[in-house]
């Protein structure tokens, strides 16, 4: 009986181990893998505050809540998981289907910056203003820059 309670403890000790260690590996890991650019981002709010701006701001509070845990804080994403935003060819010559992909989800292949991606992005449940916010924001953003503001009437238009 005794031999059993202390091979339990042991074998509870050695899991508790290795849980600590599998979670040192992960994190020594994505800090190799830390990218090796940064992107500054090149929004600068005045004083006075304009209504792109104003957009912006309210989008970067969306970005954190719903696109942060899939893109990242710095916008690059998670290679051949998560397409980057950053520096993004597809966000930028494809913005219908950035609206659409927002607003309705995304499934199947895309192609962006010439690497493949294939995961799904579900359906956020977000308000057109707060799609536009949020488009205003990645697209303002980590060297991002947009010749034209997004509109709620913009989005609105966009259909299934």
């Amino acid at each position: 009986m005794f031999i059993k309670l202390k091979t339990k403890k042991r074998l509870k000790q050695i899991l508790i181990l290795e849980i600590c260690s599998i979670v040192f590996c992960i994190s020594v890991l994505a800090k190799q893998q830390a990218p090796t650019e940064t992107y500054i981002s090149n929004v600068n709010i005045d004083n006075q505050e304009t209504e792109l701006s104003k957009s912006i701001t309210r989008g970067e509070e969306i970005y954190i809540d719903f696109c942060m845990q899939c893109h990242l804080a710095d916008g690059k994403g998670t290679p051949k998981v998560f397409p980057p935003l950053a520096g993004s060819d597809w966000l930028l010559n494809k913005r219908k289907e950035s609206i659409h992909s927002i607003k309705f989800g995304l499934n199947g292949p895309i192609k962006v910056n010439g690497e493949p991606y294939n995961s799904a992005m579900t359906p956020l449940g977000l308000e057109n203003e707060e799609i536009a916010d949020v488009m205003n924001y990645i697209m303002n953003s980590w060297g991002n820059m947009q010749d034209k503001m997004v509109t709620t009437e913009e989005v609105a238009a966009i259909k299934k």
